[in-house]
């Protein structure tokens, strides 16, 4: 994918950084564990620094001093599920919109699939989402229904005002414009909401939803069976996806472009390292591990005295300095800040790498869809 802030290869992993920020860790850092792009939230930015302070400094790039690609999701999933965990009174929908109350401050605001994109031009990311409306899993089919009609209704608005702007920034760089396909487990549903966004000129189409990411059994099943549907010229961009390697393995086979999930990065901050590798049997990919779920557990007393590094041969800015298992040990249980950043590096360079030999094994087509 090419963009203002350079060319993003694929299949790749979006690291999380929500509020202009991947916690722990900064530029310098996000550059040796090999991220090509992070991803950052409307919600959370138009709130707050706030849309006039981002205007004022120029864009979220220059606020945060970041020069490779961004995307930032709309903010819809938040608008609902933080309502909801913040104990809030319910978000209205209508045609329009979506008004909600601020978790910070219980202020009212709106978004309209206008107001969406206008925010993500003045952040200034180099990939913007439409307004969607999501639904719970155990929704009755007719809500999900409700919720892709509602998402088309929206898309179209967000697809015209986008236009209406020349498809570009409040800072001059052109936006590519992705929309959402909703419809829970409901194939069908799925099916009909995707045929109707492709019918629209989007540079790319997400499938979103509380099952995808979360539910890997069934989000294997509905990658699988939109692999069939969306364009295979566009980039395919699976929403929340990519707390595990497997995960990102599965979704890759499955014929997807794009992941982001916070798991990677909340996992090291619990204590909870990725160890293991690729390997490939027949032609299909896995991550191999010794450990559930290939996640070491730092916070085991075992590893008190133990100097080894995270995994043998690691390349990962943490391991490749030296600091060892016994180390990491005391500083998780200690609690000092140095752990976070230690241990979010070497998540994040797992999953990098991982897909780094991933891409390399599809041009050498050594794994196929």
């Amino acid at each position: 994918m090419k963009t203002p802030h350079g060319d993003v290869k694929t299949p790749v992993f979006m690291t999380v950084g929500t509020k202009a920020s991947v916690k722990s860790l900064d530029g310098e850092d996000l550059d040796e564990v090999g991220a090509p792009i992070i991803l950052a939230n409307n919600y959370h930015l138009y709130l707050r620094p706030g849309l006039k302070v981002i205007k004022k400094v120029g864009g979220v790039h220059k606020l945060m001093n970041w020069s490779k690609p961004m995307l930032t999701d709309s903010g819809g999933f938040q608008v609902f599920s933080l309502d909801k965990t913040q104990g809030g009174p319910g978000v209205k929908i209508d045609s329009k919109g979506v008004e909600f109350r601020s978790h910070l401050d219980g202020s009212l605001h709106k978004f309209t699939p206008q107001v969406a994109v206008e925010s993500q031009r003045v952040i200034g990311a180099d990939i913007i989402m439409v307004l969607d409306q999501c639904a719970e899993d155990k929704a009755s089919k007719s809500t999900h229904k409700l919720a892709i009609k509602r998402t088309l209704d929206w898309s179209k608005q967000a697809l015209e005002f986008w236009q209406d702007h020349k498809k570009i920034s409040a800072y001059g760089n052109y936006q590519a414009l992705f929309a959402i396909v909703q419809g829970g487990r409901h194939l069908d549903l799925r099916k009909s909401a995707a045929e109707d966004l492709i019918q629209l000129p989007f540079d790319g189409y997400a499938v979103g939803g509380e099952t995808v990411g979360y539910n890997m059994k069934e989000s294997r099943k509905i990658m699988t069976f939109m692999s069939d549907v969306l364009p295979k010229n566009k980039p395919r961009y699976a929403m929340g996806l990519g707390r595990d390697p497997q995960d990102i393995i599965d979704a890759v086979m499955a014929g997807f472009d794009m992941f982001d999930c916070v798991g990677p990065t909340r996992l090291a901050r619990n204590g909870a390292l990725f160890h293991g590798e690729l390997v490939v049997k027949n032609g299909k990919p896995k991550f191999d591990s010794k450990f559930d779920k290939a996640r070491l557990r730092i916070g085991s007393k075992k590893y008190a005295t133990d100097l080894s590094p995270i995994q043998k041969n690691c390349g990962c800015p943490t391991c490749t300095a030296g600091y060892s298992r016994a180390y990491l040990y005391h500083l998780y249980k200690q609690k000092e800040l140095s752990y976070y950043r230690f241990a979010t590096r070497h998540n994040l360079w797992v999953l990098n790498n991982l897909i780094k030999q991933l891409r390399q094994l599809i041009l050498d087509s050594k794994i196929k869809e």
